[in-house]
Order: C-alpha cells, then structure tokens, then sequence
C-alpha cells in the first residue's frame, strides 16, 4: 500500500456572479481516510470538491496536495479520481473499455492496461460484465464501474460527489459500505460529499459540516454528532430540542 497523500485547502474563497460560494475555507483532511463534505444544497461542498480537483480556480486560497501547492495545475496532471453524482459512463464503450479509457490516455502499454482493468473489475465484483454496455448494467453495478474507473488510475484522491444519489433506499445503504470496504483496502485519501447526514455519519472517519459557504464543524461523526458547536449543526444533524439558557458566573446553567 502506498504513503497516503494529505490534503489541506487553506482560505479558499470562491464567488459567482450571483453569489459567494465560499468564504474562507481551510480544512486539514487526514489522509488515508474517509473525509465527508456534509451540508444542505447551495452550502458549497460541491463547489469546494471541484475546486480540490481542478475543475474550478478559486478567487483566493490554495489547495496543498502531499504538502505541495497545486491550486492552479491543471486537472488532467492531478492524480485524482472523480465519481460524479451521474456516473458519467460512456454508453457507446464496454465496460472494460469505459475502465480503461483513462489508462489509455496516459499511453501505458496495453498489457499493463488490461492487467490493471482485470484486476479492478475483479475487485468489484464485475469481471463478468467487462464485455457489457453499461446500459445493461443495474445502477448499482454501474456505481461500481464508476468507482473502478477512478480506482484503476491508482490516484492520490479519490472524490466522490453525492455518487449515492441516483440508487433506492436499499440499494444506497448496501453501496455505501461497499464504498467503505473499498476506500479501507485502497487506503486512498478520500474526500465524500453528502448531504445526507446518516450516509454521513456511518461513512466517515472525519466530517466537516458546512453551511452558507462556511465550515461550521470539523470532527469524528461521533462528537460532531453529540456536540455541535452551533445550533446549525445541532439542527443539521438530527431531530433535537433546543432549550434557551444562561451560563451564571459560578458556572451553573
């Protein structure tokens, strides 16, 4: 298993025409692990996902992958693998070629290209179905197409946004700790966006909570769950009773 390559976005502002996406975000991610953007629509996780792969330049701030600045690198020279909330599976290609398309970019030998495909399919469970169009796959086969097409360029980050989002209610239960299997036996920095708390909660070894661009909690599901900072995670995070107070000088509530 290779080093696990860190992950820090440090004071990342980021506007549109109509809006302020972000505001000044930093977040050290730990690497190797399962780090989770949790938040409402329009909070800015995305934008901040997109921003840490390439696809966007932000107004101010860097983003620091292994230590380095990469900010303005383009996205094709970025070690990354990207699974979009779609799946983004070419249809007119097998699912061995869909796999292989980024290896073949690269220009790596065909042997090695077929090795590599061989041996991820056969980790997803899919060495049947590499001859298949994706059309005739389930959308939980092709969540793991699309998860094998990152994983096969052996990246230094994996990115995952809302990948879950398209499957049923049992189906994403079952994905998601697939997803989790497969991120442990990788050991691949990943950086999830959810905005589903439980998906959340069960996933991650580290959630930052965001809200109107901001981060307003970084933490272990655990205590960003029993001990939000603020009402806004504490309303985020589940049904909750709010009881107004006064902390007294002896310290008594």
């Amino acid at each position: 298993m290779r080093t696990a390559t860190s992950l820090r976005v440090e004071g990342i502002h980021k506007a549109f025409a109509d809006r302020v996406a972000l505001e000044g975000v930093t977040l050290d991610l730990v690497a190797g692990g399962f780090n989770t953007l949790l938040g409402p629509s329009g909070c800015g996780k995305t934008t901040l996902l997109r921003i840490v792969a390439g696809f966007e330049m932000p107004d101010a701030g860097r983003v620091l992958i292994g230590g380095e600045d990469r900010t303005r690198e383009p996205v094709w020279r970025r070690r990354i693998g990207f699974v979009f909330q779609s799946y983004a599976l070419w249809p007119h290609m097998t699912v061995g070629q869909n796999v292989a398309y980024g290896l073949r970019l690269r220009g790596l030998p065909r042997a090695e290209i077929a090795a590599r495909v061989e041996r991820v399919l056969g980790s997803m469970g899919l060495a049947d179905a590499a001859a298949r169009p994706p059309g005739q796959l389930s959308g939980g086969q092709q969540q793991r197409v699309a998860l094998a097409r990152a994983l096969v360029l052996e990246p230094e980050l994996l990115l995952l946004d809302e990948p879950l989002s398209n499957l049923d209610a049992r189906l994403r239960v079952e994905m998601r700790r697939e997803i989790r299997a497969v991120q442990r036996e990788s050991g691949v920095t990943t950086l999830y966006v959810t905005h589903d708390q439980e998906e959340a909660l069960e996933l991650s070894d580290v959630v930052a909570v965001m809200s109107r661009g901001r981060v307003e909690q970084v933490g272990p599901p655990q205590e960003v769950y029993a001990r939000p900072r603020s009402e806004t995670v504490a309303m985020f995070l589940g049904t909750v009773t709010l009881l107004d107070g006064e902390v007294q000088a002896d310290g008594r509530a």
